[in-house]
């Protein structure tokens, strides 16, 4: 477009110089003119300083441009700090010297070379911790310096049912693990996380665990167990949980083994606590004394807790214990926003929920759960799309119900308790495929 404007007004220039002076010839050559009219440009003539591109009002290149430089001999340095600022630190490190005139001489400028010397280094080391002291005083509420700043790994572990899940929650204050009255839930690690003060407690919710395999029917998960089993070593603080109501009304044997197992032998780098859930169900509470004596006598339990981790009876003294526990070590996990991935779980964990709500017997348990799409919008809304696969048919036909009223059910109810928990507006959106 320049060359096309300059063109122009060559040619207006031009022609006004032919209608005025029309003896007189034209400065410019006719091939000058011509080359205006080319359009294909030159390939052998480079398109841009470094070959990338053409160059153009949209292209900043720093060479093309010079820099002003100016002499140092006729304006002498000037500092780059405020001036009050460094005469008021001067007289906070200095105060001897306020007030004194030095002549000055040859034999005391050496002297007074060494002094600006040591006193620039001083000054340097003031300000310096000036700085840091500021930084640490910009602290906004809920935030900790790393260094005050203290951590714990809480692992709960115990048979299938026992109302792990319903403590996570109950603890964190929001539910990040699918809590329901069919046993083994909970199919994987689930983390909830709780912060309070200068202290951060992070809570691993894990799969029911068994001391033998045989009573579990499905190879999924037998795996998902033998991970639990795994990671059992790896928490600060292990807290082994079972049903007290069951245990009094029906016990089984294989809790109990669970519970000997584990506190027989105590671990020096790990505290293990026992805790008796579901103590609102018992009627007569002696009852609990009882079991409290049953296993009394086994060593790695430091402490013994009766809770109800539904309705929290008995949680503030757990909770106080275990923030007693935590060392200084940084934190894990922000205190203030959940990460994407953690919001991706707790979506999972509130679909499985509904879907083991409202779907019996063997079908959820079959059932594939896929977080395909999860995307945010432009008005802030969440977008998050979730794939039910079956591996039969006819369990595809349960899933989906008459007219598609029982998917229809679970996504409604899961997308209001999403809604609730993540404060903002959800559309969820839950496909049931076949295998």
């Amino acid at each position: 477009m320049k060359a096309f404007r300059s063109l122009r007004i060559l040619i207006s220039i031009s022609r006004t110089t032919a209608t005025t002076t029309p003896r007189c010839k034209t400065h410019l050559p006719h091939t000058f003119l011509r080359r205006f009219y080319s359009a294909q440009p030159n390939l052998h003539e480079p398109t841009s300083v470094n070959g990338d591109g053409p160059t153009g009002d949209s292209v900043y290149d720093s060479t093309q441009y010079s820099i002003p430089v100016e002499d140092s001999s006729r304006k002498p340095k000037q500092p780059n700090w405020d001036k009050g600022y460094r005469e008021r630190v001067q007289r906070e490190l200095f105060p001897e010297e306020k007030g004194k005139v030095k002549e000055s001489s040859e034999e005391e400028e050496d002297e007074e070379d060494d002094e600006s010397v040591d006193r620039s280094r001083i000054l340097a080391k003031a300000l310096l911790e000036a700085a840091l002291e500021s930084a640490d005083d910009e602290l906004g509420e809920g935030e900790v310096r790393e260094e005050d700043q203290k951590s714990l790994n809480v692992g709960i572990i115990g048979p299938p049912n026992a109302g792990k899940s319903s403590l996570t929650n109950f603890m964190v204050g929001t539910k990040v693990a699918a809590a329901s009255r069919k046993t083994n839930t909970t199919t994987h690690e689930v983390l909830g996380v709780l912060t309070k003060g200068d202290t951060q407690v992070c809570f691993f919710d894990t799969p029911g665990l068994m001391l033998k395999k045989s009573g579990y029917g499905y190879k999924d998960i037998k795996a998902r167990v033998q991970n639990a089993w795994t990671s059992v070593d790896l928490f600060d603080v292990l807290i082994v949980m079972f049903d007290v109501h069951r245990h009094l009304t029906c016990p089984d044997s294989r809790v109990v083994r669970l519970i000997t197992y584990m506190g027989e032998e105590a671990n020096p780098k790990q505290k293990r606590i026992l805790c008796m859930n579901k103590v609102d169900l018992v009627e007569k509470k002696k009852d609990l004394l009882k079991v409290a004596e049953e296993f009394q006598n086994l060593p790695a339990y430091e402490r013994y807790f009766m809770i109800s981790g539904l309705k929290g009876s008995g949680v503030k003294d757990l909770s106080q214990y275990l923030m007693d526990q935590a060392v200084k070590k940084p934190w894990e996990e922000d205190p203030f926003t959940m990460s994407e991935e953690v919001m991706k779980n707790i979506s999972l964990e509130v679909v499985r929920e509904r879907l083991l709500d409202h779907v019996h017997q063997e079908v959820p348990y079959g059932v594939e759960h896929r977080l395909v799409d999860w995307r945010e919008q432009r008005d802030g809304s969440l977008r998050i799309e979730q794939h039910l696969i079956t591996p039969k048919l006819s369990q595809r036909k349960i899933l989906v119900g008459k007219g598609g009223a029982k998917i229809g059910r679970i996504g409604i109810e899961a997308n209001e308790e999403l809604r609730r928990i993540m404060n903002r507006k959800v559309h969820l959106i839950l496909k049931v495929l076949l295998k």
